[in-house]
């Protein structure tokens, strides 16, 4: 379970705030899949990161109960000169996984071929995002932070990304940003639209696209 109590932050750029989340209260559930839907700009991005941890809140606090993932995908916090397979192992040791049996798993998934054992420096962004998604669905976290990851990589790849959150979801939570709108009525049973650095739930993923859409058009 994850409650945001009145979070608030605004970020200030040449002197001009932009502020992506406004006295924000929302409880995320424990199992599951919530959608977090926005236009560009909205904060969603933002939003993770203070979930994560990785950002601070102005004000406001975040309660959390269970693990919570970075956001899936992220892959800011790699050492470029370890391969992906060093960094695999490092990461196993940070959340004390057993790193042989983790960097197994994460070599299958990602399926990086031999450059799974070259410099993280090296890779694309779209292995260095495949990478991520592999390392993090190896940890068993209580609910997954997810930012467009499901469209990395062919359409044989996101397939499998896809069934691996499904199988996932099963029993954990995820907090889910995707411009994929059809992906988001499959994986997701309730979503938050964010406009306005304000935050609104809605029991339908449906009717939440169905309000972004309309914040859309013009007039």
């Amino acid at each position: 379970m994850i409650r945001l109590v009145d979070v608030s932050k605004t970020y200030w750029s040449r002197g001009v705030p932009k502020t992506v989340a406004d006295r924000i209260s929302v409880t995320f559930p424990n199992r599951g899949a919530v959608a977090l839907i926005g236009r560009n700009g909205a904060g969603k991005s933002s939003l993770l990161r203070l979930i994560a941890g990785t950002l601070r809140p102005d004000d406001g606090r975040i309660e959390t109960r269970g693990s919570v993932s970075w956001p899936v995908g992220f892959a800011g916090s790699f050492h470029g000169e370890l391969t992906g397979a060093q960094n695999a192992r490092f990461v196993a040791r940070v959340h004390g996984v057993e790193s042989g049996r983790l960097v197994e798993i994460v070599e299958e998934t990602a399926e990086l071929g031999g450059q799974f054992h070259q410099p993280f420096r090296t890779y694309s962004s779209g292995m260095k995002a495949r990478l991520a998604f592999a390392i993090s669905m190896a940890i068993d976290f209580d609910t997954y932070l997810i930012d467009e990851v499901t469209s990395v990589g062919d359409v044989a790849f996101r397939a499998k990304s896809e069934a691996m959150l499904n199988a996932r979801l099963e029993s954990r939570a995820a907090i889910v940003v995707s411009h994929n709108l059809p992906l988001l009525r499959r994986m997701c049973h309730a979503a938050v639209r964010l406009e306005d650095g304000r935050a609104e739930w809605f029991d339908s993923v449906d009717a939440a696209i169905d309000a972004h859409e309309a914040a859309l058009l013009p007039g």
